[in-house]
């Protein structure tokens, strides 16, 4: 009763005008750059980052939570009409969604994705509502040592989901891990790595490191691989989904979130294995598995709808033992560090009316992004049209004002400059960014409670 009273009272906050705006922004925004190829939440998220710091807390994460569920809707978008799927968690939706659209249907096919994300995502927030503060109230008991060990299921499983080889994601965690280590150690205020750099005496800035390897660096990789052909976009046909089409995707939509958000939820857990379960799922129980491959609709309705609620899932261990299973919920972390507020178990405790909030946008969210999606469909197909130059031309801008205003020195922008040349070599030789965030983020966190129980051991000696 407790946790309705104060979902309730974060509706109440949610609500108020200004809120509502920072919600419609952020969803608009999320749908945009989740249509653009390579340019994903993650990345708008860490540009926005340095620029919002003027934005009181609630306002900020209303924002960032559109353009996290945002970009989710969008990504389908890039997947049927160009075959290109913006996030590895839209990939399954290409390979029927795209078949769909040559055939004449891709109107259907945007349809079902929209309609599904829609159903997912307020069934999967429904079950983050009730999971979340239940977690969370476990969460305090978990000791240093338990939390090591999530945190190393985490790190290892996310590195290997997330490249295009467990050897790569791992060498990528690696960098990241890396990274966390350079700057003052807190225990005996030695520095490591700093190379007698007083720019790195602080460490490397999470944000810093954020928008360098997903903004800048992939600027630089569109710009070295940049051609001036337009894009082949399938144009969007007139019809929309038949009652047909309806009685084929109503169950996919379910079975769909029933397997994308418990997946989502677990520390180790993420969007990309429920979207491929889903396909795998649909194909083995439809009436008409000839048609996967050719364009069936379950193969479109049952991933959009497993890739959302993954989302979802994916904020339980975020908020309640602060532990980022995807590069998004990666940067989410750090917008959260950058306000001095640290995910975990006593965030509910001690920042309850901000998560609640957060919480009740993600419903108005799901209903601003239906009502975008579905009309404003030729709308975010026009956005395809920008020409690359000009677009990554503004990031580069953005990227160079957000590392500046971190701090208002110039010698960070040397350090963005050198971040992003580090995200170009990773894409150039096939090295994810995402688990190089992750890893720096959770490394120094681990540290910490590795050494939590020396450092109280040690506290409690007698001084000579």
């Amino acid at each position: 009763m407790g946790d309705f009273a104060s979902l309730m009272e974060g509706f109440a906050t949610a609500l108020q005008p200004m809120y509502l705006l920072y919600a419609l922004i952020g969803v608009t925004l999320g749908t945009a750059v989740g249509v653009l190829p390579g340019i994903g939440p993650a990345m708008t998220v860490a540009l926005l980052l340095p620029l919002t710091y003027t934005v009181e807390p609630v306002g900020a994460f209303i924002m960032f939570a559109g353009i996290y569920y945002g970009g989710m809707y969008g990504g389908s978008t890039t997947s049927i009409l160009l075959n290109t799927p913006g996030e590895s968690s839209s990939i399954v939706t290409a390979l029927e969604g795209n078949k769909m659209a040559l055939s004449g249907r891709g109107a259907a096919a945007l349809a079902t994705a929209a309609i599904g994300s829609f159903v997912a995502g307020t069934i999967a927030t429904i079950g983050l509502t009730i999971a979340a503060p239940t977690l969370a109230d476990l969460a305090v008991q978990i000791g240093p040592p338990d939390y090591v060990a999530l945190t190393v299921v985490a790190l290892l499983t996310v590195s290997a989901l997330l490249g295009t080889s467990v050897s790569r994601g791992v060498a990528a965690l690696g960098i990241g891990l890396f990274v966390g280590l350079i700057g003052t150690e807190s225990l005996t205020g030695q520095q490591r790595f700093t190379g007698g750099l007083p720019v790195l005496a602080d460490g490397i800035d999470v944000v810093t490191f954020a928008v360098g390897v997903f903004a800048v660096g992939e600027a630089l990789w569109v710009a070295s691989r940049l051609r001036r052909g337009p894009l082949d976009i399938i144009p969007v046909s007139k019809g929309w989904m038949t009652r047909e089409d309806f009685r084929r995707s109503w169950k996919p939509w379910l079975r769909g979130t029933a397997l994308g958000f418990p997946i989502g939820a677990m520390p180790a857990g993420g969007a990309e294995i429920p979207t491929f379960l889903s396909y795998a799922t649909e194909k083995k129980l439809s009436d008409n598995p000839e048609e996967f491959g050719q364009g069936a609709i379950e193969g479109v309705a049952g991933p959009e709808a497993a890739n959302n609620a993954a989302a979802a899932g994916v904020l339980v261990p975020l908020l309640t033992l602060g532990l980022p299973t995807s590069a998004t919920a990666a940067v989410l972390i750090a917008a959260f560090q950058s306000y001095g507020i640290q995910p975990g178990p006593l965030l509910f405790a001690t920042e309850g009316a901000l998560v609640w909030a957060l919480i009740a946008s993600l419903y108005i969210g799901n209903v601003m992004l239906l009502l975008l999606n579905l009309p404003l469909v030729g709308l975010w197909v026009k956005l395809l049209q920008v020409p690359r130059p000009y677009l990554y031309a503004g990031i580069l801008l953005f990227s160079a004002l957000g590392g500046y205003a971190l701090n208002g020195v110039r010698t960070d922008l040397w350090v963005l400059l050198a971040v992003g040349v580090l995200g170009y070599l990773m894409r150039r030789f096939g090295y994810p960014v995402g688990p190089a965030v992750i890893g720096l983020i959770l490394g120094p966190i681990s540290e910490e409670q590795i050494r939590a129980p020396w450092r109280s051991a040690r506290g409690m000696r007698r001084p000579s």
